[in-house]
């Protein structure tokens, strides 16, 4: 194969440097009205959140596709449609550095892998051993050759052996999330379903630090390896996988399916991760006030669910006002927070958007509407960066001193796969930003009673 690139250093549009659906008042703006803190969003740190969007979304795809196809669920088609989509997009992100003929090689080996894996499932449906050798042979055959793509694209930035490590990382947790979810395994399947997309948020770290070590000029010689970009990496990376989790999750819960309890519990353990880390610096009662106000907003999703599986219009609006409810007061905490460097106005928009998002995608699931459906979907994973950093933006402006540092002088530590060996500021800092709040006991963490109209 002829990998010799187009060296056309053009950076990423627009369109692809935000993940389509965030809105950019809500995604950027803070206490002054302009635009989130450089340290959080610049060229190469928009860089690195936009590969994140995609690759980490791709895993999820990719897992929930593969459960689609063995279940011979209607919504498969719609769901390998979306993977597809995805792709589409990363291998424009990877023309607009690189060139078209560059995008276009890179898009027929990345749509190689998801064959590989359709092949995998399709043999595994027809209880054929030698089809599933083969499919993973062809898939061992992959890594080799993407890898040698990125190492030669790169300019040996990222090298040939840490990314066939890398990727074998990705195909692995991809195989066992399907392999455990077939074998009724669900505490596995969901396991490796988190890891994998939590994976390829290294993935995006370490692609990013090649582009932008390799045209900085382009890139206004930012890095994408700093404290403030690894908040923003950490919060996208929370945020996305609770907006995953809750689709399906809700999917789940509509279904009947056997797996429902398993994915409620991952979604549960996303809020934990962060209960855990309030605990760690305002002990239990801090904690237990955080974790209130998060879980209740889960609450009320399932107490829509549960109202749509009975054909209980009366108990949907119930769910509907009280997460309408929710939205007040989540707002008004950050705002309290944030000290007014989230507008509780645009808090309330924004989480409406999200409510909304999973509401309609929802709602479309169960009227068999599944273009719209997964349509909603991709919306909804997308807006959940936009929320990233916005809170990163006004946590940094917040706490400065805590996110400078020096430019770093090598690729950070991330194999094209692992997640960087630094500290993770995700919930250190959300706490800090949280003080005031629960220091001076303005906002009060409990549910509103709302009445029905």
């Amino acid at each position: 194969m002829n990998l010799k690139k187009k060296l056309i250093a053009i950076p990423l549009s627009v369109s692809l440097l935000l993940p389509a659906g965030v809105p950019l008042a809500f995604a950027a703006d803070h206490d002054h009205g302009g635009p989130a803190s450089m340290e959080v969003s610049n060229p190469a740190t928009d860089l690195r959140a936009a590969l994140d969007s995609i690759l980490s979304e791709h895993a999820y795809l990719a897992v929930v596709t593969m459960q689609k196809g063995i279940d011979g669920a209607k919504d498969f088609d719609a769901a390998a449609a979306q993977l597809s989509e995805n792709t589409d997009e990363l291998s424009a992100a990877v023309a607009s550095v690189y060139g078209e003929d560059a995008g276009n090689q890179f898009k027929e080996i990345w749509s190689s892998h998801i064959g590989y894996f359709v092949d995998y499932v399709t043999a595994t449906a027809n209880k054929d051993e030698d089809g599933r050798k083969k499919a993973l042979a062809d898939l061992d055959g992959y890594r080799v050759t993407q890898a040698d793509f990125l190492d030669k694209a790169t300019d040996s930035r990222l090298k040939a052996a840490d990314l066939e490590e890398g990727l074998k990382m990705h195909v692995d947790q991809l195989i066992w999330a399907f392999d455990n979810y077939v074998a009724g395994d669900y505490d596995k399947a969901y396991s490796s379903l988190y890891e994998s997309m939590h994976h390829m948020f290294g993935t995006g770290k370490g692609l990013s630090w090649a582009i932008t070590d390799q045209f900085p000029e382009k890139f206004d010689n930012h890095t994408v390896d700093t404290p403030a970009a690894d908040l923003r990496e950490a919060l996208n990376n929370q945020f996305s996988a609770h907006a995953a989790l809750a689709i399906i999750t809700m999917q789940k819960g509509i279904d009947g399916a056997p797996d429902f309890e398993t994915a409620a519990a991952t979604l549960n353990q996303n809020t934990e991760d962060l209960t855990a880390s309030v605990e760690s610096v305002y002990g239990a009662e801090g904690a237990k006030q955080f974790n209130e106000i998060w879980n209740s907003h889960i609450g009320y999703f399932v107490d829509y669910v549960t109202a749509t599986a009975k054909k209980d219009a009366d108990g949907q609006k119930k769910a509907m006002a009280d997460l309408d409810a929710y939205r007040v007061t989540q707002a008004a905490f950050l705002d309290t927070a944030t000290e007014g460097r989230l507008k509780a106005a645009d808090l309330e928009e924004g989480l409406k958007g999200h409510v909304d998002q999973l509401l309609m995608a929802f709602d479309n699931y169960v009227a068999g509407d599944y273009d719209a459906t997964y349509d909603n979907i991709h919306e909804a994973y997308s807006h959940m960066f936009g929320v990233g950093t916005a809170l990163s933006g006004a946590i940094v402006d917040q706490y400065p001193d805590k996110f400078t540092s020096a430019m770093p002088a090598d690729m950070p530590k991330t194999g094209l796969g692992g997640m960087s060996d630094g500290p993770d500021y995700t919930v250190l800092w959300i706490v800090a930003s949280l003080i005031f709040a629960l220091g001076a006991g303005t906002v009060l963490m409990r549910r509103k009673t709302v009445k029905e109209q």
